[in-house]
């Protein structure tokens, strides 16, 4: 791997920005672009100094070009991850943050976090057995960390309640001009339920499951991508977390794929977590099995920059089977 693949200007904007905060860096040796989103972008960087120095990091950005969608944006996502670090919640140690100065866009780099996130590989390999036997009680644990943190001072954080969030569902769907009868139906059965649910305000990491985990062999590593992340009901994060769609084929087991809900619950209650009922879980859930149908049948569309590619036309196939899981929640058959 080399720097080859980059943007010419990228390595030498990269090395100065670095620079400001760690002069011992004398080289960008290696940089390579892991994931390609509609807004932002994640490359992974290998850096060598004096002293033997041999690091690897991560820079997080949205170019100056792009505008953001639906996202908090680098700024409140590294708030959002400082103060989680400081309540003890695994997460990427963040280095830098970017300035205009650094021509760089918007963003930060942080530490690289070791691990997998590849679900499969997860559920079925034998070396992340130790990581499976106890990923339900971490994740309970690990999500009283983050609800406890101290929300003062994240004025760049949105305040979404299950009713604003619902209202902002329907304008999307709306929006598509396709009458459904299974999402207005799933309307009809959140709203029916929702002055039952309760309105606390903790910090909500929004995207907590499968696949935003860096797992190692004996647990979790860090929590990534925090881009969604806001003031809300924190029972928003257990429910999305059991949404079927993060199980990746093993529908037995709500947590991942991989663990039960008891486990989850007592675990997060045991660490400090609010009191939670399986009716509330099984709302967030309905609401977060909406959030990813609707939206990732948008994703098949071209929306403002974004063009459509394969992977999005396949994803926004998948909203059918949303459909199918938000029918089994309403008749109470979904575990």
């Amino acid at each position: 791997m080399s720097t080859d693949a980059a943007p010419p200007h990228l390595v030498d904007r990269l090395l100065r920005a670095i620079g400001r905060v760690e002069p011992r860096i004398r080289a960008v040796t290696e940089l390579s672009r892991l994931t390609g989103g509609a807004s932002q972008e994640t490359w992974k960087l290998r850096v060598a100094g004096v002293e033997r120095l041999d690091e690897v990091l991560i820079l997080r950005r949205v170019p100056n070009d792009v505008m953001i969608v639906d996202q908090i944006g680098p700024e409140a996502e590294a708030a959002a991850i400082r103060r989680a670090t400081a309540a003890d919640v695994p997460v990427p140690h963040i280095r830098l943050e970017l300035t205009p100065a650094d021509e760089l866009g918007r963003g930060f780099i942080s530490d690289f976090v070791a691990g997998e996130t590849l679900p499969q590989k997860i559920q079925r390999d034998p070396a992340f057995a130790p990581a499976r036997s106890r990923f339900a009680r971490q994740c309970g644990e690990i999500l009283a960390r983050i609800h406890a943190v101290p929300t003062d001072g994240l004025d760049l954080l949105p305040t979404l309640s299950a009713a604003s969030q619902v209202d902002n569902l329907r304008r999307v769907y709306a929006g598509r001009n396709r009458p459904n009868p299974v999402w207005e139906l799933g309307f009809a059965w959140l709203e029916a339920r929702i002055d039952r649910i309760a309105q606390r305000r903790v910090l909500v990491h929004g995207d907590f499951r499968m696949g935003n985990l860096m797992i190692a062999p004996d647990g979790i590593a860090a929590v990534l991508d925090w881009e969604l992340a806001h003031i809300g009901d924190p029972v928003e994060d257990l429910g999305y977390l059991t949404v079927n769609s993060w199980r990746f084929g093993a529908i037995d087991l709500p947590v991942g794929g991989v663990g039960v809900l008891d486990d989850l619950l007592d675990a997060y209650h045991a660490a400090g977590g609010v009191a939670v009922t399986r009716d509330e879980v099984h709302f967030w859930r309905a609401l977060g099995t909406m959030k990813w149908g609707i939206l990732s049948g948008e994703l098949a569309r071209a929306i403002g920059f974004s063009a459509v590619t394969l992977e999005r036309a396949v994803i926004g196939r998948r909203s059918t089977e949303s459909e199918l899981d938000l029918l089994d929640i309403i008749e109470g058959i979904e575990p």
